[in-house]
């Protein structure tokens, strides 16, 4: 049951998969994600219903995300187009990175490359990479899922602010009004031919869930960072560490040349995620050393001077 359970919950995952109906939709992934974590404890029932506990906070997050971040669109004021835009001339010599690696590399919608390919593969990482990293840690290192949680909840929230506060237009969308050269949206261009997963709100515009001017920062690119970081000090291998470097710049490099995202979003993605993972993380151990018994001798001095006073 131990072993039998989670690789027939793999097998039911990947038939799901191949009939394009694994969804990505938050709700969705909570859902397949509970379904591992009751396959994984299936001989401790008592396990599973104290992860549902566990999982709580992140859920109750995700999903008020989900549900307000479409609310951020010009909350507070109008979206900004030209400072990222002057940024990444800057940045570039001049020139708009994702117009310039378009016009190198893109050849138009029937005739998909194998970077068009891969650019959406690394793009999908991100509906997954996060919540699964979740689901093994907590599985497999539980001491780390809450510092993990805290990191994830906290890095939502923050680009959440930023978005109400500050509404950038993406690339994409400031070369449908002629302010950088033409760019065409490239991974819903190729996820129009997968049927692997299904996720028809992902590209939506103009609802409630969507937020088409939430570019800066680029959480595509922060939680990439964020996953890297979190699985650095877990693996002493040479190889596994430059995939993590690998990853998030990837993923950076899929955000421009898919024309989603700036440089300029991007690099500020890297920065609220290296910001994230160094204030939990100090947190973390501050609260640890307040928690931790004192030293005998440290504790004999404490009571003496009690006494005296």
């Amino acid at each position: 049951m131990r072993w039998g359970a989670p690789a027939l919950y793999v097998v039911i995952v990947a038939v799901a998969a191949a009939r394009g109906q694994l969804s990505l939709s938050t709700d969705s992934l909570f859902l397949w994600i509970a379904g591992f974590m009751l396959a994984c404890t299936i001989t401790s029932p008592r396990r599973f219903l104290s992860g549902l506990v566990d999982w709580l906070p992140l859920v109750v997050v995700l999903l008020l995300y989900d549900l307000l971040r479409g609310t951020a669109d010009g909350l507070l004021t109008t979206p900004h187009l030209l400072p990222q835009i002057h940024v990444d001339r800057f940045l570039a010599g001049g020139q708009v990175p994702s117009a310039w690696l378009q016009q190198h590399l893109w050849h138009g919608p029937s005739d998909l490359r194998w970077w068009d390919w891969a650019t959406l593969a690394v793009y999908i990482t991100h509906f997954i990479a996060t919540l699964g990293l979740a689901a093994a840690l907590w599985v497999f290192a539980h001491d780390r899922f809450r510092r993990y949680m805290v990191m994830v909840i906290v890095l939502s929230l923050t680009g959440l602010a930023t978005y109400a506060l500050y509404p950038a237009v993406p690339p994409w969308m400031a070369a449908d009004g002629g302010h950088v050269p033409p760019l065409a949206r490239i991974v819903p261009i190729t996820w129009a031919h997968v049927h692997v997963f299904s996720f028809d709100t992902i590209f939506e515009t103009g609802q409630r869930y969507a937020n088409d001017v939430a570019a800066i920062p680029s959480l595509h690119a922060a939680f990439a960072l964020l996953f890297s970081l979190t699985l650095w000090d877990l693996t002493r291998r040479a190889w596994v560490r430059a995939l993590l470097v690998l990853y998030p710049l990837a993923m950076g490099l899929a955000l421009v040349y898919a024309g989603e995202h700036y440089v300029a979003d991007v690099l500020l993605g890297y920065l609220y995620a290296a910001g994230t993972y160094a204030a939990v993380t100090l947190g973390v151990r501050a609260w640890a050393a307040r928690r931790e018994p004192a030293p005998r001798s440290v504790r004999a001095e404490r009571t003496a001077a009690a006494r005296t006073t």
